[in-house]
């Protein structure tokens, strides 16, 4: 299954599939970008595609991925429980608290969550 993009809410997302490559780096961020020239104006992606140090914020990976996103004046929305990975980081909590008051970045359960907030 290839990642695709769909109608939410009437909002064009691109969303990944979970079994994709993992995004492990800003390049691979860049190389998912890349397939929202198709008019995507989300990008929907699934914990499972991200890499683990991305919720451990001192990596730095959470950062740079998400500043990339901002640059290309696209939204980032991580889909899935991460649970286990905020129940170890008061930081993660923080900010999936704070971004999830915002627009530009989302931390939702599932696709019908983000359909709902959409609308």
């Amino acid at each position: 299954m290839a990642d695709e993009i769909v109608e939410l809410a009437g909002v064009p997302v691109l969303v990944c599939t979970a079994d994709g490559p993992k995004i492990a780096g800003e390049q691979d961020a860049l190389d998912v970008i890349g397939q929202t020239f198709a008019g995507a104006e989300i990008v929907a992606i699934p914990v499972a595609r991200l890499d683990e140090r991305f919720f451990a914020l001192r990596s730095g990976l959470a950062g740079g991925i998400m500043q990339k996103f901002v640059n290309y004046r696209l939204r980032l929305v991580v889909v899935g429980d991460i649970t286990g990975h905020t129940a170890g980081s008061t930081a993660l909590r923080d900010l999936v608290v704070e971004s999830n008051r915002g627009r530009q970045v989302w931390f939702v359960d599932d696709l019908d969550t983000l359909a709902a907030r959409l609308s």
